[in-house]
This record gives C-alpha cells, structure tokens and sequence, in this order.
C-alpha cells in the first residue's frame, strides 16, 4: 500500500521526518537527494533507531593519516550505539570495539581453571562496508521503498 508521508522539499539534505503510516513509525531520511525510510524501531532492542545521530565515517590507512567522508548514510541506535547503513539497513560494526575485557588465568592448586587469549578479527574485507575494517552486524533494519511523485515522496508498505 503506497502512502504520501511529505513534500520532498519539507526534508533538507542530510535531514529526515519521522510519520507514522499504517501504525507504524518510520523515518524518511534524505541522503543527497534520494530518499530512504526506515522503520523507527531498532532491531536490536526496540529503541527509536530513527532519532539516532547520522554520521559519515573515517578512513584510515595508519596512524595520524585519515579521510572523512561526511555523507551522513550511518544512523546511530539512540539506545545502545549500533550502526545501520540509512540506505541499505544493514547493521555494521567495528570488531575491535565489540571486544571485552580479557583476563590472566592462573592455574591453581594443579588444575587448569580457564584458558584465555586475545583473538583475532578476521582480516577479510567487505566491498559494501562503509569504511574499512567494519563487518556486517547481526541485524538488518526494516527499509521500506521511497518514490517521489511530483513534489511528494511516497512509501510503500507491503500489507
């Protein structure tokens, strides 16, 4: 079913409106241009992913040498930080952030109590990342499609 949710002028570049359509709130996100909505529901936890901040993100080859690229496509979870591509929904992380705290084990009284080492990201890259080094989340946010017809932008929830 295909609803008008806005003038396309009504949302700045970079900018989005939250609506609700068919009792469901989704975010209508304007990336240069074009036009992407996303459901106002984190999948991670249900928090209002689409009031997260938008940000760009930072390539870096080494220390001290780094590129931003400020196009605003990743959509930070207000509520516990996890990252969704605005365009696509995926969910992307950083793994070196995802790591906890490691420990030393000791062996006592003979016996091996536990065993710990500091592992490894896997080095594999992913052409679709939006910056080097992060690999795709468990999660996808739920994208519904967006059309602008004349001056309005429509989108379409499947029933």
């Amino acid at each position: 079913m295909k609803y008008v949710v806005a003038e396309a002028s009504e949302i700045e570049s970079g900018g989005r409106k939250i609506v609700t359509v068919a009792g469901r709130s989704i975010g209508v996100f304007n990336l240069d241009g074009e036009f992407f909505a996303l459901r106002n529901r984190c999948p991670h936890q249900g928090g209002k992913l689409c009031e997260g901040k938008l940000w760009g993100v930072i390539r870096s080859d080494r220390p001290g040498d780094f590129e931003y690229r400020p196009s605003r496509e990743i959509l930070c979870c207000p509520w516990h930080g996890w990252e969704f591509h605005v365009r696509t929904g995926q969910s992307w992380c950083a793994p070196e952030r995802l790591r906890v705290r490691r420990y030393e084990v000791e062996t006592v009284a003979g016996e091996k109590i536990a065993e710990a080492a500091d592992a490894e990201a896997p080095n594999v890259e992913d052409p679709d990342a939006p910056a080097p080094g992060m690999v795709k989340g468990p999660y996808t946010a739920e994208t519904y499609a967006v059309t602008r017809e004349g001056e309005y932008l429509v989108v379409d929830i499947p029933r």
